[in-house]
């Protein structure tokens, strides 16, 4: 891209990136080593630029990157946008995890008083 993206930008690039199941799985596949254009295609039932295209918004992303490689331009899984986007999740995490623990301290006191007595009123 010709320009600076924002945290914000970045991961709404990230999450829109990973929303779709194919970038999903070229992610995937690129976690286990570099692969051409050829070989990222091939266990999807789609054309070539239809690949090139979820490559491109994986690359608009920041998710991969492309290298030259005598004739092959291999693509490459890029961490750092995947890392924000688990330090993102992880705030969340952290705070309904907190909120757990208070709810399941919360319980554990009303569980712990005694029941009040019901007294008939005449």
């Amino acid at each position: 891209m010709g320009y600076e993206m924002t945290p914000s930008q970045r991961l709404d690039a990230t999450f829109a990136a990973l929303a779709d199941p194919t970038r999903r799985a070229i992610l995937a596949r690129l976690s286990q080593g570099d692969a051409s254009v050829t070989e990222l295609a091939q266990p999807f039932n789609m054309s070539q630029p239809a690949i090139s295209k979820h490559l491109k918004v994986l690359e608009n992303a920041g998710l991969i990157s492309r290298s030259q490689d005598a004739q092959r331009r291999p693509r490459r899984i890029e961490a750092a946008p995947l890392q924000e986007a688990n330090a993102w999740i992880e705030e969340y995490r952290k705070f309904w995890e907190r909120r757990y623990d208070a709810l399941e301290t919360l319980l554990g006191q009303l569980q712990a008083k005694p029941p009040k007595s019901k007294r008939k009123r005449h």
